[in-house]
């Protein structure tokens, strides 16, 4: 009996040991959609392949033909492509936090319940558990990173002058997370850094430690994007 593409799709999540919840994560496809993958319903359409493809680590000719004799994406050859090469490194599944959420770390150490989602990151750090993700929301560090961009962080990491980091402030009693450069501007007579949390949009301001409270949540280490066209 000739195999089908559902047939392929389930060899290969099988292989991989891969459940239809993490196709949904690896592809950002809906329950229904790699359902209906897994039972034969409908196939991945165009927009989905290379995800697909790339999350059962083969390539499209097999998935939708099984007509290819290099089955696996990491049998592949890529010597027609001078300016790109395979990414080798694992993705990890992280939480998506909120701001309130990233303030909680500094402050009682979130306990990972009820996260905003989930995404991916090639980001390996020290400790697996202290990294997290943040959507950006506001204008202040644009246009390098604008509404809807994702930031990977690192709450195990020490800042170094001219790291991004997440942080806390502390104004009139009430904590505010934010999204800042890390400036040492100097040290006070306790040997302590003096420093500011700067913007990178002008038209906001910029906050000093001798100021107000300031804590490090975290570093940012990976900014995503999604371009729009």
């Amino acid at each position: 009996m000739q195999q089908t593409v559902s047939d392929r799709i389930r060899l290969r999540m099988s292989e991989l040991n891969i459940s239809q919840a993490d196709l949904v994560r690896f592809t950002g496809a809906s329950r229904g959609t790699v359902s209906g993958w897994f039972n034969g319903t409908n196939s991945p359409s165009a927009k989905h392949l290379d995800s697909v493809c790339r999350a059962l680590k083969t390539n499209a000719q097999w998935l939708l033909a099984g007509s290819s004799t290099q089955n696996y994406q990491n049998e592949l050859t890529f010597e027609n492509f001078d300016n790109v090469k395979p990414c080798k490194t694992p993705l990890r599944v992280i939480p998506v936090l909120d701001f309130v959420q990233a303030g909680l770390w500094r402050e009682v150490v979130y306990d990972g319940v009820n996260p905003k989602g989930e995404t991916c990151t090639t980001y390996q750090g020290t400790d697996p558990k202290a990294i997290f993700s943040l959507i950006i929301d506001g204008m202040s560090m644009a246009p390098e990173f604008m509404p809807g961009d994702q930031i990977i962080v690192d709450a195990a990491k020490k800042p170094v002058p001219g790291s991004l980091v997440v942080a806390q402030e502390l104004q009139h009693g009430s904590a505010l997370t934010t999204f800042k450069k890390y400036r040492v501007i100097g040290v006070n007579e306790h040997g302590v850094d003096i420093v500011e949390l700067v913007p990178l949009n002008s038209d906001f301001p910029t906050y000093n430690s001798l100021q107000i409270e300031i804590s490090i949540i975290g570093v940012v280490v990976q900014h995503h994007r999604e371009f729009k066209y």
